[in-house]
């Protein structure tokens, strides 16, 4: 059995990493651009951003004045044993945030949506965010994930029903359409992490979308073809954009199209997008079920699906 103690400083170390430090994938995401970029205002900004990075994880400060909701994965094994169980699991969520809040990994930016009421520790009515995933096994993998205000609430996130008659090129221009709407309206910080999820009801083709954004590593295809196809189709389409960094023209607009899909229903498909900052910020731990604990560079959320 897990031990309380064990799996709360867990995530607590992954709240933590995915505040200061950026996946590797990540960044070798900025150093691919920073090479291909063809414009110095450009390429001084991806620098100067990636630098920042950097000093982030040097110095164990958050990668972004944006910490962004709480949100959490867990990838738990059948046969996992925790101590005091899933409702232990979440108080221990709860234990940490506010922890990682009062310690300075996470700002307080979770409020009353009517009243402005701030708690002042990330703690509120269905946050933090739970998703769970059940797979074979004794061990459980641990997720954080910093969703950033902008790139959710002003047009970083958007859904529509495409009709079947119109297809990929449906799909396609629906995305292409809202990206370019998301970036003009300065919430988003590009080069973004596109997330997209199609099929299922509009709540399911988000929750996807929203994975793809977040778990998704920069480089990863969706084994599909099908679906492949449209990732490379649309990276390539919106790159030619040349909106750049943070909108100032260049030739890296997203570092990466990630596809997930549901089935759907014979009347539509439901298409959703999320997009994820540059700075795309998750940490993940895995947690034996002999109390070991170890740090993992991917979610690997979609693995053995």
């Amino acid at each position: 059995m897990i031990s309380r103690e064990i799996y709360e400083e867990a995530i607590f170390r992954a709240i933590c990493r995915g505040s200061a430090v950026i996946a590797p994938d990540v960044c070798r995401a900025f150093e691919k651009a920073i090479e291909k970029e063809g414009r110095p205002a450009a390429r001084e900004g991806l620098e100067k951003t990636y630098e920042s990075i950097k000093l982030s994880a040097e110095r164990r400060n958050p990668a972004c004045p944006d910490t962004g909701w709480p949100i959490f994965y867990f990838k738990v094994g059948n046969e996992c044993e925790l101590e005091g169980g899933f409702m232990a699991l979440e108080e221990a969520v709860r234990n940490a945030v506010r922890r990682a809040t009062r310690e300075g990994f996470l700002r307080a930016t979770m409020k009353h949506p009517l009243t402005g009421y701030d708690p002042g520790d990330n703690i509120g009515n269905n946050i933090p965010d739970f998703t769970y995933q059940f797979v074979p096994g004794k061990d459980i993998e641990i997720t954080y994930v910093a969703k950033g205000g902008g790139s959710e609430c002003f047009g970083g996130t958007r859904h529509r029903v495409v009709a079947f008659a119109d297809g990929i090129r449906g799909i396609e221009k629906f995305v292409i359409d809202s990206f370019v709407e998301a970036t003009r309206s300065g919430g988003i910080c590009p080069p973004n992490i596109l997330g997209i999820g199609i099929g299922g009801t509009a709540n399911i083709a988000a929750n996807l979308a929203k994975e793809a954004a977040c778990l998704r590593t920069v480089g990863s295809h969706n084994p599909d073809e099908l679906f492949r196809r449209i990732e490379e189709d649309l990276y390539t389409s919106l790159n030619k954009l040349g909106v750049g960094v943070m909108g100032v023209g260049g030739d890296t607009s997203v570092f990466a199209v990630n596809v997930e899909y549901a089935y759907t229903h014979i009347a539509g498909i439901c298409v959703a997008i999320s997009s994820n900052c540059m700075v795309a910020r998750r940490g993940s731990v895995h947690v034996g079920a002999d109390g070991s604990v170890r740090d993992m560079e991917s979610p690997n959320w979609f693995e053995g699906r």
